[in-house]
């Protein structure tokens, strides 16, 4: 089974934005048909970011615990992986690339041009879009 890092980014989107292809993403997760890795660090900063005040006209803080709640419980969790080496234009990315080798992911998910213009990254980075359509592929 493939294995996928999302991003926070993907992971909000999804969440506000349920007909969108982040949020099919996350429905073809849970009909299993890929592995979804995350670790402490990114259900952290999706937490923090989906904590913020502009943020409450989409969801409420208790929504946003629970959103949260049900990644950490039915994703497959592990361990923070050690500060990674700088790899992406932003260093706040860096921990992305680091989790989705340590997790031998097939590959990273993420809406952001930093990411998904990497020259040649391991694993690759698709975007949402081009990874929904190779699920769509593999069907």
């Amino acid at each position: 089974m493939r294995r996928a890092v999302f991003d926070p980014n993907v992971l909000i989107s999804a969440r506000l934005s349920p007909n969108g292809t982040p949020a099919q993403l996350l429905a073809a997760w849970m009909d299993g048909q890929f592995e979804l890795v995350l670790s402490p660090a990114l259900l952290a900063e999706l937490a923090g970011v989906l904590d913020r005040p502009k943020f409450r006209r989409w969801l409420t803080a208790e929504e946003a615990h629970a959103f949260v709640g049900r990644l950490r419980t039915s994703a497959t969790l592990i361990d923070d992986p050690p500060t990674a080496a700088p790899s992406t234009p932003d260093p706040g990315d860096d921990y992305l690339i680091a989790l989705a080798q340590k997790a031998n992911a097939d590959c990273l998910v993420s809406g952001d041009s930093d990411l998904t213009g990497l020259a040649d990254p391991h694993p690759p980075v698709f975007a949402p879009r081009a990874f929904f359509d190779s699920l769509q592929e593999a069907k």
